[in-house]
């Protein structure tokens, strides 16, 4: 469609209303002048309306509000373009810039767009006004009219965003739709509002825009299409893809291989591989021969599904049609061979590529590695790490991951440790992750000082440990009495200031509480309540068991009645314990006492309350007993 067709245009937009509000401004001068969009001065059209005032005529034309635009064009037209000059011969009358105004400069300017462009920056970043949506579509249509399509570009996706975050009843395509009746304009600025969604992530706002494109009469090309194609399959819009591949037919865009090679995708990201074979028989109808990448999609989408002799009969069809299988071609078949646990025949069909003078990449190198660590070939894997280094391939995140939780897995934590160690001599940077699993790995096998040099070295690397680490290692130190170690790691974690949670607590209190120092793991409670956190049934028991232990019942009694009545815990088998003991030195009376206790707290006594009772009693009669008998 050209520009000589707009009345069959305008005849497909009754549909739409056609009143476009029109934004005004004020000057609010900025010193020193900036370029935030976050800046921009927007004021309703209210405050702005120009004042037609009779006496206006009377004033000089560089005072006349009415003059402005006259004046700016003028200035523009002799100066070229000189911002700087412009600026001060027109300070006055700034404040009587509007939208409006700004539009006829754009229109008076449309056949210079340099001028266009510069008048257009300078009331968006010195002068920080917000143009209207009016304004960038009049300045988009002289750009791509004069062949800037890089800058009209520009200016699309930042009124998209500007109306999708400030201006969201605004209608962008109805207002370039509109300009086209005053400015030059060129059809494919359409095509660029597409694309313009399409690289703003909007997806749903391009395929409306492509079809409204469609709807008004103008017919979007092939590469727009495509390129929205594209944009749906990365979303897994597959519905759409067909609906528009089916609009590209009925208005006559002629697909292309790029087209074709899209819509392969689809059908195989549907798992639709049944339909491939008439697809790409309606491709060849079209006059388009599968290339590298067509095979390629198929290849890889076979071997996802374990379709792996298929796979291998594209691989003999490729080179019978003159398609040199390339290096993705390779790496998909040797990781479909993996996935089957076929990895010596993936690792020969590597030597294959590389005698047909194909350089492996990483990701064929971590895809064989991947291969011989998921069945604990670690010295293949070992010997492919070396042979991509002295390739000149430097192994990347997964590369490490891969190898070290292969090690993890045949529990080689040594072997790990030692890899680390070569891969940073080989200048390899090891993630945090690798760290964070090897630190607890090391930790759950009861290796807490290992763990905790692996930790010193991770923070060397400028990784931050995190609480979870934290957390291991103080537990892992703690299940070891190591006590010492564990306080040392929580006055790290807070000069750090990484403040300790309730696993904290409960390792250390508890440790302190089995190494018969209850009374500091006690004062440990207070710390936690200080920092507004509060002890749980764990800490209480870990404590109550450390004073029993001690042979200190009246104060494992006394944390009982405390913990019940500050924190409501009442934790019927601690008090069940008590009694046991007490019925045990046979001091009966002691033992009803805290069952009436428990009464009073609610608690009541269970099978295991009764039964101790009653051994306390038949113990304090078979020692009357024996004491009348004497």
């Amino acid at each position: 469609m050209n520009p000589t067709s707009i009345p069959a245009i305008k005849l497909n937009l009754y549909k739409y209303p056609l009143s476009l509000p029109v934004l005004r401004f004020i000057f609010i001068p900025k010193y020193p002048y900036s370029s935030s969009s976050s800046s921009l001065q927007t004021l309703n059209q209210s405050q702005t309306n120009s004042i037609s005032n009779s006496l206006y005529h009377l004033l000089p034309q560089t005072q006349n509000p009415n003059n402005i635009v006259n004046l700016i064009c003028s200035n523009l037209k002799q100066h070229n373009s000189n911002l700087a000059l412009l600026h001060t011969e027109v300070n006055a009358l700034l404040p009587h810039l509007g939208a409006q105004e700004i539009s006829r400069v754009l229109l008076r300017c449309q056949s210079d767009s340099f001028t266009a462009l510069s008048f257009f920056n300078w009331v968006k970043n010195d002068l920080g006004l917000r143009p209207s949506t009016q304004n960038y579509c009049i300045v988009v249509h002289t750009l791509a009219w004069s062949r800037n399509f890089s800058q009209a570009m520009k200016f699309l996706c930042e009124l998209v965003e500007l109306v999708k975050d400030d201006l969201p009843s605004e209608d962008v395509f109805k207002n370039l739709i509109l300009c086209t009746e005053d400015c030059n304009w060129d059809p494919v600025v359409f095509d660029m509002l597409v694309k313009a969604y399409l690289r703003m992530g909007r997806v749903r706002e391009g395929l409306r825009s492509f079809r409204r494109m469609l709807r008004v009469g103008f017919v979007p090309t092939v590469i727009t299409s495509n390129y929205l194609l594209n944009g749906l399959l990365k979303l897994n819009y597959t519905d759409r893809c067909w609906e528009v591949y089916e609009e590209m037919e009925r208005f006559g865009i002629a697909p292309n291989l790029y087209t074709f090679n899209i819509l392969t995708h689809v059908l195989c990201k549907d798992g639709d591989t049944g339909k491939v074979n008439k697809f790409l028989e309606k491709m060849e109808e079209e006059g388009f021969d599968p290339d590298i990448v067509t095979y390629n999609t198929l290849i890889n989408s076979y071997c996802r599904k374990g379709r792996l002799d298929d796979a291998f009969y594209l691989y003999k069809i490729m080179y019978r049609r003159g398609v040199v299988p390339d290096l993705v071609s390779y790496t998909a078949l040797m990781n479909g061979l993996c996935k089957e646990g076929r990895v010596r025949e993936a690792h020969q069909l590597f030597h294959r590529m590389v005698h047909r003078g194909l350089s492996p990449d990483i990701v064929t190198y971590n895809t064989l590695i991947h291969g011989y660590c998921k069945e604990g070939k670690m010295q293949e894997s070992r010997s492919l790490l070396h042979d991509m280094i002295w390739n000149g391939i430097s192994p990347d995140s997964f590369t490490c991951w891969v190898l070290v939780e292969g090690y993890g897995k045949e529990g080689k934590f040594l072997s790990a440790l030692n890899l680390v160690v070569e891969l940073q001599r080989f200048g390899v940077s090891i993630s945090q992750d690798i760290y964070s699993y090897l630190i607890v790995a090391l930790c759950r096998e009861n290796r807490p000082f290992a763990a905790k040099n692996l930790l010193e070295r991770m923070s060397q690397d400028g990784h931050k440990p995190e609480l979870e680490i934290y957390n291991e290692l103080i537990k892992s130190f703690c299940q070891c009495d190591c006590i010492a170690e564990a306080l040392l790691l929580k006055m790290e974690m807070v000069d750090k200031e990484i403040k300790p949670n309730l696993a904290t607590y409960r390792a250390v209190i508890g440790c302190l509480s089995r190494l018969s120092r209850s009374m500091e793991g006690e004062s440990l409670v207070g710390e936690m309540v200080a920092s507004g956190m509060l002890p749980d049934l764990e800490i209480c028991r870990a404590l109550f068991y450390g004073y029993c232990r001690e042979n200190d019942i009246d104060k494992a009694e006394s944390l009982l009645s405390f913990f019940a009545k500050e924190f409501q815990i009442h934790d019927t088998e601690s008090f069940n314990a008590l009694i046991r003991i007490t019925s045990a030195k046979g001091d009966i009376a002691r033992s009803l006492e805290i069952q009436d206790m428990m009464l009073k707290m609610g608690l009541l006594p269970n099978p295991l309350t009764c039964k101790y009772v009653i051994d306390g009693l038949w113990k304090a009669r078979r020692v009357d007993s024996a004491s009348l008998m004497k």
